[in-house]
């Protein structure tokens, strides 16, 4: 069975056989996509694939093959394949998320993370690398690492006690452990508003946001979790608090790694750190810039729905970061699994996939030149709709500008 035409302004999309909504009595749906998420485990194999290059054909600059391949294989494949608009059927959205077969996919991102983290940190002491090979190596663990933080949102969402410690092993590649209490209590709540701080502002630029987003998601996730004990009655200084126990894991994974292999390699420990912050920070970045949920009369805002978050559809970068990039039915039904997520057609659509949008992302004339009127044309030019720093003069005359301009 063929995919649904593509709505107006869609790329043009993949042709996958079998998607779509089956409406054939006595047929059976079945995944097109099922034997593709695989694919997601290139990237923390990325370290053992660099390993291979570098032997085989030589050149250092190839220790950064995580990043080579997240910066440039994935979007000219994504160019290539296009887009992917199917959706499965309500029928079969049950069995989808029942089948375990998604949860390895997923669940084997993990061992493979530490896996390269451990082969690296012996590389970094004993390997045949001068400084600038192992600061490559550092941005290929580091791409690992930011792509784990997305593997550890996938699984800090669900219900089951496993897939939380989880989620939480998979944090302390990058220090990042605060963002299980913030993403789930904190930012899913205050999306879209002025209130959050993971959502980016029109005008704001990715480096203006991270500092507020990385300060503001800590701040938020100590207050989350003080609350939660102030209301049991209990002191929040336990290893049950959620901060201190990510926090131990962090500490248990280097401490280890440098009792281990020794203080050299402290600072690519830090390095790909900061790569994975950054660039999980700019996938926050891009997901809500500039959106805005209303007011309601009783001034509370409207609930959270799928016209407040941007999305990909491109089909070989949603493979790789797990439907990431349908980020409005993940906000909508914040449980459902990452196999049965879907794309909807009032949702803002991004020109790229998250690969490429994260460069613009870095480059903050670039974004502006690509975002900043694709968010106005969103909102029919409505400057109230967008959600904007009352304090920023620069933004605001940007904003005023674009309004004019578009004007007959």
């Amino acid at each position: 069975m063929e995919p649904p035409s593509a709505p107006p302004n869609r790329p043009e999309t993949a042709r996958l056989s079998g998607t779509g909504t089956s409406n054939s009595p006595g047929e059976t749906w079945r995944d097109p996509k099922r034997y593709l998420w695989p694919l997601g485990l290139l990237v923390p194999l990325s370290p053992f694939l660099a390993w291979g290059a570098v032997s085989t054909f030589g050149p250092g600059l190839l220790w950064a093959f995580g990043l080579i391949v997240m910066g440039i294989v994935i979007p000219l494949v994504d160019l290539w394949c296009g887009s992917d608009i199917s959706n499965p059927p309500d029928d079969a959205v049950a069995g989808l998320e029942a089948d375990r077969y998604y949860r390895w996919c997923i669940y084997l991102f993990l061992p493979l993370q530490y896996a390269g983290l451990v082969a690296a940190c012996w590389l970094w002491v004993h390997g045949p690398l001068g400084v600038p090979e192992r600061i490559a190596l550092a941005l290929t663990i580091g791409v690992v690492a930011g792509v784990g933080i997305n593997a550890a949102h996938e699984l800090g969402h669900k219900t089951e006690a496993v897939e939380q410690w989880m989620s939480k092993v998979s944090l302390a590649q990058a220090g990042y452990g605060h963002f299980y209490v913030e993403h789930n209590r904190g930012h899913h709540i205050r999306v879209a508003t002025p209130d959050d701080p993971a959502t980016a502002r029109f005008g704001e630029s990715f480096w203006r946001f991270l500092p507020r987003s990385v300060y503001g998601g800590l701040a938020s996730a100590w207050a989350l979790e003080s609350k939660r004990f102030r209301r049991q009655r209990r002191s929040r200084w336990t290893l049950r608090n959620h901060l201190f126990n990510a926090a131990a894991l962090s500490a248990l994974l280097f401490g280890g790694l440098v009792a281990v292999f020794g203080w050299s390699i402290t600072p690519y420990l830090i390095l790909q750190a900061a790569v994975a912050i950054v660039l999980f920070e700019a996938a926050n970045y891009l997901e809500h810039y500039g959106l805005l949920r209303r007011r309601r009369p009783d001034g509370r805002y409207e609930r959270c729905s799928h016209e407040h978050s941007w999305n990909s559809d491109h089909l070989v970068s949603n493979l790789f970061l797990y439907h990431l990039q349908r980020h409005s039915d993940h906000h909508t039904h914040p449980l459902r699994r990452y196999q049965a997520l879907r794309t909807v057609d009032t949702a803002p659509q991004l020109p790229a996939g998250y690969a490429v949008m994260i460069v613009c992302a870095l480059i903050p004339p670039l974004w502006r030149h690509v975002m900043d009127r694709r968010l106005l044309a969103f909102y029919g030019f409505d400057p109230a709709r967008v959600n904007i720093d009352p304090g920023d003069r620069r933004a605001h005359t940007r904003l005023a500008a674009l309004t004019d301009s578009s004007v007959p």
